[in-house]
């Protein structure tokens, strides 16, 4: 386990005063690598190096294996912290991972990546926002974009998960369904429904088809599996304990939904 605290050294962002949200952040995820060695579940594993002002950094990246999960289990994928500058959707994300570690048959069955912090250059060099959740991922120059691209090849992830947050005019929870062309799942099977998000206030959006600008779908056709991407968009002027309640809350109860999915299409 040294060499992964080795690289843990890399993804630290600049220090900075003990009170503003990058070094909590840097707590949280120190704290989730030390749980990491430990927990049989939990293993925590940088994606990287990506080159950054001649520097190597490293993606923060957890994996969770669920109770019996194996080779053949789904796999899913939780994007966030695409722009340095917000960090509460990583730091939702961590606490997801955590509570995991405490409740692992949330996910029996299933194999879970997470990356609390994909702007991880730019928490180094760039004071503005590089639109990491805009990228095109075949088109894009971002060296963390390259990794990830490269990581869903190889993963062939079932589905992926992206936390963001919302414009600041915005007062409900967003939740964004996208499928690639040709993908048409069951009108009975809904991935995610009111019943997970209660009692948020919530806007349900579904989309479908070739035109996806951004994210993994527009690397859809070159994946070893036909993904889904789902999107939790949270109220940027919630307070952060709502906002890391709202994630964990949600999130759990997709997984829980998801893990029964699983358990079905195996006695089909």
């Amino acid at each position: 386990m040294s060499s992964i605290s080795s690289r843990f050294i890399a993804v630290t962002p600049v220090p900075a005063p003990a009170a503003s949200p990058t070094y909590a952040f840097t707590a949280q995820l120190s704290a989730l690598y030390a749980l990491s060695q430990k927990n049989n579940h939990i293993f925590g594993s940088p994606l990287g190096p990506v080159y950054s002002g001649g520097r190597a950094v490293y993606l923060p990246r957890f994996v969770f294996f669920g109770p019996h999960a194996t080779d053949e289990s789904w796999r899913l994928a939780f994007l966030s912290g695409f722009d340095r500058r917000d960090l509460r959707p990583g730091q939702a994300v961590l606490r997801l991972v955590a509570s995991l570690a405490e409740n692992s048959e949330h996910g029996h069955g299933l194999n879970l990546t997470f990356f609390p912090l994909i702007d991880t250059a730019g928490a180094r060099c760039d004071p503005d926002s590089r639109h990491l959740e805009r990228a095109h991922w075949a088109r894009s120059t971002a060296p963390e974009i390259d990794l990830l691209e490269k990581d869903a090849r190889l993963r062939g992830y079932h589905g992926f998960i992206r936390v963001e947050s919302t414009s600041e005019e915005d007062e409900l929870v967003i939740v964004r369904v996208r499928e690639p062309a040709g993908l048409l799942p069951s009108p009975d099977v809904e991935l995610i429904s009111s019943e997970e998000t209660e009692p948020f206030p919530v806007r349900f959006e579904r989309t479908a088809g070739s035109d996806i600008p951004d994210g993994p779908l527009t690397v859809a056709d070159d994946l070893p599996v036909q993904p889904f991407e789902l999107t939790l968009r949270i109220p940027t002027a919630w307070s952060d304990d709502l906002y890391h309640e709202a994630v964990r809350v949600i999130l759990t109860r997709f997984i829980l939904r998801y893990r029964a999915f699983q358990a079905y299409g195996q006695h089909l």
